[in-house]
């Protein structure tokens, strides 16, 4: 009896993450996936007929960032970023550890085009590569339009100092690792979650047209990558790590070929922080 409750609860967290804005997730995911074996990376494509786009996408993400690839493009504008604070909760999607806002927490601006924030994660090592480098992790702001249109901006991190972000619930990180080891899909209420941060100018981002880097590898989606990586500590990546099983610790989808795509690059000369 306990079991079947315990099923029925997740069949009803899981239709209540689809059908509620409010806890809308792209990366939602209707098959087992992994980063290695039977169902890694390369067999994505076969694991559900929802999944078709990670083995026949011709526009998939993560992509190697390098100088051959890359058209200065001065059209580009400067980010327009107007987020708030918002009631959060941190979550334990089994594949990646991420924060999910209650409603709209502000969002950015694209040609004109508005997309709300709706939930960060974390993937470490970096997804997305410098000339051939990658980066200790790799955080992912997710948006999404009106029309269902969705947004991702990157920040790549290095180990060195702490991060001020993932500071702030370092203890509730701690919390969600002893749940997560008894209770599947385990929230942690953060209360009030403020990205504001990310309000600061960025002197250089990349931009380019990819997908999800996730099932079901969803194409059409708007990446923004910042020029300047953050730092993050080997304490606070560790924490990252430790709710997650054995086989999404290390959560970094392959590269994917660009099959002819440019990468547009905004450098302003502006001597602001990135």
């Amino acid at each position: 009896m306990a079991m079947a409750l315990r099923i029925s609860f997740s069949i009803l967290s899981i239709a209540l993450l689809v059908t509620c804005t409010s806890a809308y997730n792209p990366y939602r995911n209707w098959a087992n996936f992994s980063y290695s074996g039977w169902n890694g990376p390369r067999k994505w494509g076969s694991l559900s007929p929802n999944f078709s786009e990670c083995s026949k996408g011709k526009a998939q993400s993560p992509v190697d960032i390098t100088m051959d690839n890359i058209i200065k493009n001065k059209r580009l504008k400067p980010l327009d970023r107007d987020y708030t604070p918002k009631n959060a909760t941190l979550v334990n999607n089994q594949f990646n550890i991420g924060v999910h806002f209650d409603g709209k927490a502000g969002g950015i601006t694209i040609d004109g085009k508005r997309y709300s924030l709706l939930q960060i994660h974390w993937h470490s090592p970096a997804e997305h590569r410098l000339e051939g480098k990658q980066l200790d992790a790799e955080l992912h702001l997710v948006h999404k339009a009106d029309d269902g249109s969705l947004a991702v901006v990157a920040v790549l991190h290095q180990l060195g100092d702490s991060d001020p972000m993932i500071s702030k619930i370092e203890d509730k990180l701690t919390e969600l690792s002893r749940e997560s080891t008894s209770i599947e899909e385990a929230q942690i209420p953060l209360g009030t979650f403020d990205v504001k941060w990310m309000k600061r100018k960025t002197r250089k981002y990349y931009r380019y047209v990819g997908s999800l880097t996730t099932p079901p590898c969803k194409e059409k989606v708007i990446w923004t990558i910042l020029g300047k990586a953050r730092s993050i500590s080997k304490k606070q990546l560790d924490l990252l790590k430790a709710p997650l099983g054995q086989e999404f610790k290390h959560n970094a989808r392959p590269l994917q070929p660009l099959n002819g795509r440019k990468i547009d690059m905004y450098h302003s000369q502006e001597s602001v922080r990135s």
